[in-house]
């Protein structure tokens, strides 16, 4: 993010199509949850994603800073995130649908984003782990997020699992 000043992303960057296909009480509930963490990210470090419909209990998340792909504009979107062998991973399930989260085709574009952990945050560089590397990655993921093996079940696509690589000696 240029000089990696947080408050480069305003509270207006959100990726409205990011969410057309979701109930409207879902949408809100995503929103809300984003909105926390802006505000109060401590207090939206932990949240319980029952407020969408998924079980078991509250769960870690991070805001993830990410420049659209067309739009050349930060955005930011509040994501559960896992730590596994000491990388900091996000999936990109979005519900199990075929078609995948537009946070995700921006970080394709470009991989270079920040990410904010509670009140801490860091330059990252987004890494997709594939091939025999996934593996253990996946069966951690579904372990601590049963949810996430219902959504691959539910798509064709194989669902994206992406390390956010922090700097060297930076740590979250």
């Amino acid at each position: 993010m240029g000089s990696g000043k947080m408050d480069e992303v305003r509270a207006t960057d959100f990726a409205k199509d990011e969410f057309k296909a979701l109930p409207n009480l879902v949408k809100e509930e995503l929103e809300k949850h984003r909105q926390l963490y802006l505000s109060d990210p401590a207090a939206a470090h932990m949240w319980d994603p029952i407020a969408i419909g998924t079980p078991g209990g509250p769960v870690t998340c991070l805001l993830l800073h990410h420049k659209g792909r067309k739009s050349g504009e930060w955005r930011n979107t509040a994501l559960q995130y896992y730590r596994f062998n000491g990388d900091i991973l996000i999936v990109a399930s979005r519900g199990g649908t075929e078609e995948p989260p537009v946070w995700s085709l921006n970080l394709e574009a470009n991989p270079e984003c920040r990410i904010q952990v509670g009140a801490n945050g860091s330059e990252a560089t987004a890494r997709v782990i594939t091939g025999e590397e996934r593996k253990p990655y996946w069966d951690f993921i579904s372990t601590e997020q049963p949810a996430q093996a219902e959504y691959q079940a539910r798509c064709q696509r194989e669902i994206p699992i992406i390390a956010l690589d922090l700097p060297e000696g930076v740590t979250l």
